[in-house]
This record gives C-alpha cells, sequence and structure tokens, in this order.
C-alpha cells in the first residue's frame, strides 16, 4: 500500500497538490481561500487517476516486459496463447517487484512528509521525484535526453539529476521501446531458424499439403520447454533492470 501510494503521489502534477491544504492529508481536499472549490479537486483528481495507468504502464519496466512477452508469443507463433490477460499479469507483478524499492522511497521522501505536514506539495513533490528520477536516468539513453533538450529548448543541465521529468520521461519511453525490440529481435533469431529449416525440408520433399509454420509449432514448442525458456526470459528481463 505504501509503495502504491508512492507512485500515485506522481500521477499528480505539483500545482495541483498545491492547490490542497492540509485539510485532507491523503487527498489534498480544502475549501480554502486560495485553493480550488472541493467539486472542482475532486473533478480534477478522478481525472488524473484515468491517466495514472497510462503513466504507470510508460514510466516504469512493464513497458519493455510487456514488448519482450509479445514479441517472445509471436515468435512461437501459438496465436493468443498464453492470453493477453496472463502477459499482462505477469508483466504486472513483475514491474510491482522490480519498483518496489523505488516506491518505497518515493514514499518516505515525498507523502510522509506531506502527511505530517513537514513539507508543503511542491516540496513533497520535489523530494519525492528523485528515486523516479534516478531510476529513469539509468535507463534513458544519452541520444534520447540530447532529442527531447533540443526538442524542449532547454539548455544541458549540470548533472542528470537537474533534469526535469517533462524530458527524462519520454526519453526514457524511447529508450524502452529500442531495448525492448532489440531484446524481441533476439528472441526471434532461434525460432526463425526452425522455420527456415522446416520449410526448406519440406518444399525439398514435396509437401505442399500443410504450410511450414504448422509444422514447425511443435519443434519450436518442444525447443522453448527444454531450454526451460520462461525461467530463461524472465530472469534475464529481471536481471537487466539491476
Amino acid at each position: 500500500m505504501k509503495a502504491l501510494r508512492g507512485i500515485a503521489l506522481f500521477g499528480i502534477p505539483a500545482p495541483v497538490l498545491a492547490a490542497g491544504s492540509a485539510t485532507s492529508p491523503l487527498l489534498g481536499i480544502s475549501a480554502g481561500k486560495d485553493s480550488f472549490s472541493v467539486p472542482m479537486q475532486i473533478v480534477i483528481l478522478l481525472t488524473l487517476m484515468t491517466l495514472l495507468p497510462a503513466a504507470l504502464m510508460a514510466i516504469t519496466p512493464f513497458l519493455r516486459i510487456t514488448i519482450v512477452l509479445h514479441f517472445l508469443r509471436q515468435a512461437l507463433g501459438t496465436q493468443s496463447t498464453p492470453s493477453n490477460q496472463v502477459l499482462i499479469g505477469l508483466a504486472l507483478f513483475l514491474t510491482i517487484v522490480i519498483v518496489q524499492p523505488v516506491a518505497a522511497d518515493i514514499y518516505h521522501l515525498g507523502w510522509e512528509p506531506l502527511q505530517d505536514g513537514r513539507l508543503s506539495p511542491q516540496q513533497a513533490f520535489d523530494q519525492g521525484s528523485k528515486p523516479l528520477r534516478t531510476f529513469l536516468v539509468r535507463f534513458a539513453r544519452d541520444k534520447d535526453i540530447r532529442l527531447f533538450l533540443e526538442i524542449a529548448h532547454t539548455p544541458p543541465p549540470h548533472s542528470p539529476a537537474d533534469l526535469n521529468l517533462s524530458v527524462l520521461i519520454p526519453a526514457y519511453i524511447l529508450s524502452e521501446l529500442k531495448t525492448g525490440f532489440q531484446i524481441g529481435a533476439v528472441l526471434f533469431l532461434p525460432f526463425l531458424v526452425i522455420d527456415l529449416v522446416v520449410a526448406s525440408v519440406t518444399l525439398s520433399i514435396g509437401m505442399v499439403q500443410l504450410p511450414p509454420i504448422m509444422i514447425s509449432a511443435p519443434f519450436k514448442i518442444l525447443l522453448f520447454v527444454l531450454v526451460d525458456g520462461w525461467n530463461l526470459v524472465v530472469g534475464s528481463l529481471m536481471k537487466s533492470f539491476y
């Protein structure tokens, strides 16, 4: 629960957090003169909650894991097995394992002081975003960061810790997309070799009644099971984040 609260804190922009007072330490909802009205704050909060799942999928390892698992299923040629629900569930729980330390740091640095009244919403956002920024910097490529610095017309910061999240988050997404596609291409290679061998053999003996994909599918699944493929793929994915 602490981890989820820590992540949820950064689904709410700092100006919106700053609009609330300390009346409700959990939601930041109040009816003070310097804040939005309570109905307006509720509308803003519900709107942000609808965007939170998309944000969490984009700025967590969920992005890379789902891409790799999708490529793996395509390489095996098993159509819809495992189902999308199974793959998404597996990716979600693997993501929780990876981001739990980061979310705990966000909770302790940002959310707890905000609840206790020791920090203002803006200060809590700045303090709590440090673990997230450190995590994103580890996997964002310099080339992608430079690209978004140029797009935003922002001068290069003195250190990675000074990067703005508006630059760092899209750079991280691009980097994860490239990494996911690279891993997926490597996964495709051994199964592509099996498809080529089976297609060559079937054509050489004149067996054209069955498509080569139907014949190669059992061999690909057998190979994947014999090498304990799920353990290798998931283990390699998890280790790539440490």
